[in-house]
């Protein structure tokens, strides 16, 4: 045996020895799958089958594929030169600029930015007259994106696919946009896939080359693969048949951003007399990990299938927790008793990970390891309150509080867009600055004296108006309430519903968890003074640190010890998923939590919480269906609100019988109060101030406040004033 298949086990040597013909190697989570795809192509170039540049290798990444590169290198003893190995992208263009001229371009061509890109089709939009404001570029860009994505040229779109931007005329401006780049002798990124695949369609020279060319194609995540990758991949693999495709199924999470989990699960069909390899061994995890999160992902149905067990001896270890909390904050403070609990035992920082399953979640876990000084990461992303919308939306709370602030106003003034430009600001600060007033004064004074005329007029008349209508919500009920309206009467909230980029929702969670932030304070100053002190807290930029990051952007990664808080319906599995019914979202949001699972190699520790806070109002909650999911062998329950029978979370076709369950999970969640509050006593709420209780429903009060009026508020968090 050949020292580079010395430590191969027998899935893995197969994987790597069945060179000829269309291969699938399953690859599940820490089960090899890089070494795997690095020592068939070695294999291949040791065994003479082919030359370096023989073999077309496909990887997601730049990082991929360099990491490909050296280990290839490492085997063979040195650099091997000539390869066809890179991204879907960098490899696209490489054969685009051969072949430019068949398209209409020239080899030096340029390849767009999204910037680039959008100031294009702004052009177009502009001379069709189509109003911004009601019909947003970046929806067109996003929606040419997605046709781009699926194969579709001008002229090709099916009448199922069509758009309703700019009543129906999307495929008109995405025609248009087309021969603009050929005009300016460019294309975006798009493209570079695209005029491959309709060259390699339509020209028998250029897919005859490439058959000629390429002996063998080696695909790595083939999970991830989106219609018009997987379009180039059969064109080229028509030729030799000799391609292998290394992907799991059930780690196919990126559908959002077009991914095709239908693409590895035809495989057998599109290349009939496949090879089918299932790698099952797992290095990374310990036994009950592995139990739990096969026997979770089992319940999905559009999968091959696949059981992982430990491929090491030492795998026995601590069952995965299921934490059962009262509130959201407990969640926070629980997580971060447990982290600084393991730091002080010596484990290290860079060993330990949040992984939640939306972005907004992060905050909590933020501001709880800021407060016991636990140095943490934000991985793929940036900290809660640095996130553009929360600056932006913090932005109109510092000028609602201190309309001197002009470094504030001049971040909102225009946003959303206002037509305020370069000469209205001129104005504004030449007008400051012979009056001696902050910009904000000086927009009222020129405002009342006629200074900005027409519909720039109106518009900041409008803004004046409605800064003075949001004080004086401010005053009468409160930060929250003043923030909600802002973000809804300036347009703010709209502007991103009306944004069709894949960020655009959760910046809006964001928002929503923003108010929720708001909410733990009585006034808006004490919130703004609590911002500058945790955005001041820095951390030092060596050393380790806990890693936070959603779900998505963990892939790939592994820790000795992961957090999974937030394992609620509507939380996760996400709230479309339930709204959508049907399995193919909810299964996707299962291999999402598969995905968690299996970054842990020591613990997995997943949390819900009974209670979440939404806006300023508590809501319960009940624990997600994956956690009754997972199997009762390798779980260990515990914490403040644990259920004592297990019970079956909703389906999303369920609702009428949500609500029964949900009482039943109360009544064994929640903590028995000693002394129950009685209608008619006098109380005392942080927020609220003094009231007394009109009604009570078990926990549930309502009070009439003496400054706020009548409200619903949980009985823990009021204190009695009376007897």
């Amino acid at each position: 045996m050949s020292d580079y298949l010395a430590g191969l086990n027998t899935a893995q040597r197969e994987a790597v020895e069945a060179t000829e013909g269309p291969v699938l190697v399953l690859a599940g989570a820490g089960t090899g799958k890089t070494r795997v795809l690095t020592t068939r192509f070695a294999h291949i170039l040791l065994s003479r089958r082919a030359f370096p540049n023989q073999i077309l290798s496909v990887t997601f990444t730049n990082k991929a594929a360099r990491e490909m590169r050296e280990r290839v290198g490492k085997i063979m003893g040195g650099p091997v030169e000539g390869l066809w190995l890179g991204t879907f992208h960098s490899l696209c263009a490489r054969m685009l600029r051969r072949w430019a001229d068949r398209v209409g371009l020239t080899s030096s061509f340029s390849i767009l930015d999204t910037d680039d890109q959008l100031r294009l089709l702004k052009q177009i939009l502009e001379d069709a007259k189509i109003d911004f404001k009601r019909w947003p570029p970046n929806a067109l860009m996003a929606q040419i994106q997605r046709w781009k994505d699926k194969g579709f040229m001008p002229g090709q779109i099916p009448a199922g696919e069509s758009s309703d931007f700019a009543d129906g005329r999307a495929e008109e401006f995405y025609a248009g946009y087309q021969t603009r780049l050929r005009q300016l002798n460019a294309v975006d990124f798009g493209d570079l896939l695209l005029l491959m695949v309709h060259l390699l369609k339509t020209d028998a020279e250029v897919l005859a080359h490439y058959h000629r060319a390429f002996r063998y194609i080696l695909v790595d995540e083939y999970q991830d693969t989106n219609l018009v990758q997987y379009y180039w991949l059969r064109l080229l693999a028509q030729g030799h048949k000799n391609i292998c495709c290394v992907g799991d199924d059930d780690q196919s999470i990126y559908s959002w951003r077009g991914a095709e989990i239908e693409n590895i699960l035809k495989f057998e069909r599109d290349f009939p007399g496949a090879k089918i390899v299932r790698l099952e061994a797992n290095y990374r995890s310990t036994r009950p990990i592995l139990t739990a999160a096969s026997h979770l992902i089992s319940h999905n149905e559009g999968r091959l299938g696949k059981t992982l067990h430990p491929g090491r001896n030492d795998a026995d270890g601590e069952k995965v927790e299921v934490i059962s909390l009262w509130d959201s904050e407990e969640e926070a403070r629980s997580v971060g008793g447990r982290i600084e609990s393991l730091w002080r035992a010596g484990h290290s920082l860079d060993e330990i990970a949040i992984l939640v399953r939306a972005g907004f979640q992060t905050r909590a876990f933020e501001e709880r390891l800021l407060t016991l000084g636990v140095p943490y990461r934000i991985v793929g992303g940036l900290r809660f309150y640095e996130r553009q919308e929360i600056r932006d939306a913090i932005a109109y709370l510092r000028v609602l509080a201190q309309p001197a602030d002009d470094l504030a106003f001049e971040r909102i003034v225009n946003l959303p867009k206002r037509g305020v430009g370069e000469s209205a600001m001129r104005n504004l600060h030449e007008t400051a600055r012979t009056t001696d007033l902050s910009l904000h004064d000086a927009m009222v004074k020129l405002v009342s004296e006629g200074g900005f005329k027409g519909k720039l007029g109106a518009t900041l008349r409008g803004l004046v108006e409605q800064f003075q209508a949001w004080r004086g919500l401010l005053e009468a009920q409160g930060p929250v309430v003043a923030l909600d309206a802002l973000l809804e009467e300036s347009g703010y909230i709209a502007m991103w519903k009306a944004d069709k980029s894949p960020d655009a929702p959760g910046r809006l969670e964001n928002l929503k968890e923003l108010s929720r932030a708001l909410a733990d304070f009585e006034t808006l100053a004490q919130f703004l003074e609590h911002v500058a002190l945790v955005t001041e807290v820095e951390t030092e930029s060596d050393g380790a640190k806990v890693s936070m990051m959603t779900l998505h952007g963990a892939k790939g990664l592994e820790f000795d010890t992961v957090f999974l808080p937030g394992w609620e319906e509507g939380v996760f599995p996400n709230q479309r998923s339930l709204d959508e019914g049907g399995n193919k979202s909810l299964e996707e949001e299962r291999r999402l939590a598969y995905v968690g699972i299996t970054r842990a190699k020591q613990r997995a520790i997943i949390l819900h919480a009974a209670n979440r806070r939404i806006y300023a109002n508590w809501q319960s909650s009940i624990p997600s269906r994956f956690i009754e999911e997972l199997p009762e062998e390798v779980i260990r329950r515990s914490g403040s609100a644990q259920p004592q029978t297990a019970r079956k979370a909703p389906s999303a076709t369920q609702f009428p019988v949500q609500a029964r369950r949900l009482e039943a999970w109360e009544a064994q969640a929640r903590p028995a109060r000693a002394n129950k509050i009685p209608v008619g006593a006098r109380v005392f709420h942080q927020k609220f101030g003094y009231g007394r209780v009109i009604a009570a429903d078990d926990d549930r009060l309502d009070i009439d406040f003496e400054t706020s009026g009548e409200k619903r508020v949980l009985d823990r968090f009021v204190e009695r004033q009376d007897g």
